[in-house]
């Protein structure tokens, strides 16, 4: 199965995201990435509002590449409107194309802090329960603290995937209940069906 991965940041496109799809039933896909703003893939005209139009830009791109689906991520980064936009665009009858469309509450960095197993494994420290990632104001510089603490010398990207890698995707979807659990099961239903 061959899939578009369009997200926004460094993190999400080397190495993390890719880790959580794996595990999300995506071992043996093919990836290709992308980031949502691409600017020769230019905006769909007609009705709706900005991360809607953008997202279904994508889907039609998607299509012109010939994948067998497509999964778009974005930051809801405190504008809760985009969670709406982005689900409008996966419900959207415009293409018949499976894909997994989500919005990381507040951010991706938030995902993670889910599991602070996974944390202490790979910052050798040992790390505590964090406070409920989707409500952290800035995760990305509780990762960045974090790592800061430790005694590794990796980066920040580098972290991220060691997270993703041994994150537990049942924790992480219970403490990112409005972001990651229902990017998770879109994704699910996504690689159930490939071949």
């Amino acid at each position: 199965m061959r899939v578009l991965v369009v997200a926004e940041g460094k993190h999400e496109l080397y190495g993390a995201l890719r880790n959580l799809l794996e595990k999300l039933g995506g071992n043996g896909s093919t990836f290709d990435y992308d980031h949502v703003s691409n600017n020769t893939i230019h905006s769909f005209h007609g009705m709706g509002k900005g991360y809607f139009k953008r997202a279904l830009c994508w889907l039609i791109e998607a299509e012109k590449r010939g994948v067998d689906a497509l999964i778009l991520l974005i930051d809801e980064d405190g504008i809760r409107e985009r969670v709406g936009q982005i689900q409008e665009a996966q419900d959207s009858l415009l293409s018949q194309l499976p894909r997994a469309m989500g919005v990381a509450i507040r951010m991706f960095d938030a995902w993670m802090l889910a599991d602070e197993r996974a944390l202490t494994e790979v910052l050798g420290d040992n790390i505590n329960r964090q406070t409920n990632p989707e409500t952290i104001r800035d995760p990305k510089q509780v990762c960045a603290k974090l790592l800061e603490d430790s005694q590794i010398q990796i980066s920040q990207s580098e972290m991220y995937a060691r997270v993703s890698s041994k994150i537990n995707i049942d924790i992480l979807c219970d403490r990112c209940q409005s972001g990651f659990k229902p990017f998770a099961t879109y994704a699910r239903n996504i690689f159930k069906w490939k071949s």
